[in-house]
């Protein structure tokens, strides 16, 4: 299956990085226009962070520099990304709009001297943000080096000022309507927090002790809700003065407050950045498992990697440097899985301001260094793979995501914050990484019938809709992992009576939890089978379904703790318990033979099959022969042994 590319003005796929002339003198720019011809640079994120630039002062604007700039690129043969600067307003605007600037929870206000100093919620900001990218659009919309928009930076700061607090107010009376129907869904019985007034409701700042879960869950939803009404205002003014396609750069797993599914049916092609937390072998699993949320954010449509870093990787507080080759293999697991393209942060490393050591392609140490041989390196191999741009990815097994979920999850008063929401995605994906399975992520409320097998990891709030739909899915033939503290709550967030989860979802798991039980830090409970669990565990009764395991000593002696049940043409199974890595990916390897996805490749070779080409990965020491000798568009010829460490992508027949 193929798909329109992202853009028609690139030739194959996209690669190079955000690029900040405006730090550099015109002998740098001299430099840059040779650098990026070597390197195969095709495209250019321009303007990110140029307000200051653009309007020196308010109603002012200064393009003199930005048309230099986009016709030098132009004449290289280099596209340009261009941003609206709107994620880092100048000075002149918060010395002029001084309430626009963010407020804590706890009523700090915020001051200039950073980036994202504004509240989305303010007039003022988006009146200015609106202004400058109806500007910028008006100005370069049919310039020929312009081949898509970039709207703004990595959404979105929350903000808990006055403005914040009366646009709180208008978004519940649209989604609730009456102050009765608030009441009601946030439990205001409770602690005599009756509302008779909208002017009484304010959003979650800091009080003296647990907020309301409903407040806080409405007003996580209200801000993502914001931040995709500033987007869209921007992205309108765009679109009236040009054709090229628009987007803004989603940063995972767990940086923003946004609905990521909302987003991304409202971008042209999804973005992302992507900055693994963890070195090594952990960093490559970390970039599958962005590319893959990435991917299903889009519908399965080509995106972009927006920003990477090209030699660091963020962990334990530190800046740690990349292995030799991380840079092509992490750019490769992208492309991969379904990206059209690698892009930076940044071109050429800042000799001064707040990032100065974040890794560039080109770094400090100038051309001449091991960084940006190898950025040159895959830049070359960038090319060779032009004919994939537009191809998609096909998976048979899904990982469940939900924003409201995490959120729910989040919530003040629930019985134990650990093991933590996104923890037990990327475990959840990890296990389906080490298994050689390339997974989609999906909401409860999608279609899930193409999927083989669904994993919920971490879904304690759960819809009436979602909870049918789950129900319909292992009825249909699908297999599902529900994982402990599922569908606990509904959308209010209000607690489901008669025992978790959810009616439907009970009915198709087959089971009744009367009764959570969450661990003592640090302790472990054994399972019949060897199995060891942490975190978590519950009290919970059969209702049609099988026991697999039981919890051997305690209270749960001899009571469930992971479930089977057949229920229609498919299985629902139950795990009350977090278990140890190893036992997690037992059962997942066990869930995955049950549902008939079976791994074509040995433990440590990555694959994916990207339209009529397949990438390999290996990220062990030892060469792996191929079944049959295939064409490698990296080093354009025939190709029998993947080597130790080596990366191929092969032309299948």
């Amino acid at each position: 299956m193929t798909t329109r590319k992202l853009t028609g003005r690139l030739d194959g796929l996209a690669f190079g990085g955000d690029y900040n002339p405006e730090q550099w003198d015109e002998a740098v720019w001299a430099e840059d226009d040779e650098l990026m011809r070597r390197a195969r640079v095709n495209l250019a994120t321009v303007g990110v962070f140029s307000w200051a630039l653009l309007e020196p002062e308010e109603g002012r604007y200064d393009f003199a520099w930005l048309d230099a700039h986009l016709d030098r690129l132009h004449a290289g043969g280099v596209a340009v990304d261009l941003a609206t600067p709107t994620a880092s307003p100048p000075p002149w605007f918060t010395r002029a709009h001084p309430d626009a600037l963010p407020v804590t929870a706890e009523g700090v206000r915020l001051v200039h001297g950073s980036r994202d100093t504004y509240c989305l919620a303010a007039p003022a900001y988006r009146d200015a943000a609106r202004r400058v990218a109806a500007a910028l659009a008006e100005r370069y919309g049919r310039h020929p080096a312009v081949a898509l928009w970039h709207v703004h930076n990595e959404y979105a700061t929350l903000c808990f000022c006055d403005h914040a607090a009366a646009a709180f107010r208008t978004w519940l009376r649209d989604r609730h309507g009456t102050l009765d129907a608030l009441n009601e869904a946030w439990g205001t019985a409770f602690w005599s927090q009756r509302y008779h007034s909208w002017d009484e409701v304010l959003p979650p700042r800091a009080t003296q002790w647990h907020h309301n879960p409903g407040q806080s869950l409405d007003f996580r939803r209200f801000f993502s809700d914001v931040a995709l009404a500033a987007y869209r205002e921007q992205r309108d003014e765009i679109r009236a003065h040009s054709d090229r396609p628009v987007t803004t750069n989603l940063m995972l797993p767990g940086y923003q407050n946004l609905d990521l599914w909302a987003f991304g049916r409202e971008l042209d092609f999804v973005t992302i950045d992507h900055y693994p937390d963890r070195p090594g072998l952990d960093a490559a699993a970390d970039t599958a498992f962005g590319a893959d949320r990435a991917r299903s954010l889009g519908g399965g449509r080509p995106w972009l990697l927006m920003e990477q870093g090209a030699n660091t990787v963020y962990a334990e507080g530190r800046v740690l440097p990349k292995d030799p080759g991380d840079i092509f293999r992490h750019t490769l697991g992208h492309i991969a899985r379904g990206s059209d393209g690698a892009l930076f942060f940044q071109w050429r490393q800042s000799k001064a301001g707040a990032e100065t050591w974040h890794s560039a392609m080109v770094p400090h140490a100038g051309p001449d260094s091991r960084i940006f041989r190898e950025v040159r390196a895959l830049g070359e191999a960038v090319a060779r793979l032009a004919e994939v741009a537009g191809s998609t990815v096909t998976a048979e097994v899904a990982v469940l995501h939900d924003a409201e979920a995490w959120w729910a999850s989040e919530a003040d008063g629930l019985p134990s914050p650990e093991p933590g929401y996104h923890s037990m995605l990327r475990r959840a994906h990890r296990a389906l990484w080490d298994a050689g399975v390339v997974t989609d992520f999906a909401h409860p409320e999608h279609d899930l019938s193409r999927y083989r097998l669904v994993l919920a990891p971490a879904l304690p709030l759960v819809t009436d809709a979602g909870a049918a739909n789950l129900r319909r899915y292992v009825a249909g033939g699908g297999t599902l992992l529900l994982q402990h503290f599922g569908g606990v709550v509904d959308e209010r967030p209000h607690a489901r009576l008669g025992g978790y989860p959810a009616g439907p979802l009970r009915e198709a798991l087959g089971v009744r939890v009367e009764e959570p039980r969450p661990l003592r830090q640090g302790e472990r409970v054994a399972l019949s089978d060897g199995a060891h669990g942490t975190a978590w565990s519950e009290y919970l009764r059969l209702d049609g379904a099988e026991a697999v395991s039981a919890y051997t000593h305690g209270m749960l002696a001899g009571h469930p703790a992971l479930t089977r049940h057949s229920f229609g043409d498919g299985r629902g199974w139950y795990l009350s318990t977090v278990l140890d890595t190893g036992d997690y990916g037992a059962l997942v390897q066990r869930l995955l033979g049950e549902a008939g996805v079976v791994r074509e490749w040995p433990p440590g070779v990555e694959a994916v099959t990207r339209g009529a080409w397949r990438f390999l990965l290996n990220h062990g020491g030892d060469a792996v022969p191929l079944p049959r000798a295939a064409h490698d568009l990296l080093t354009d010829g025939p190709l029998t042994e993947l080597p130790p460490h080596g990366c191929a992508v092969l032309r299948m027949p």
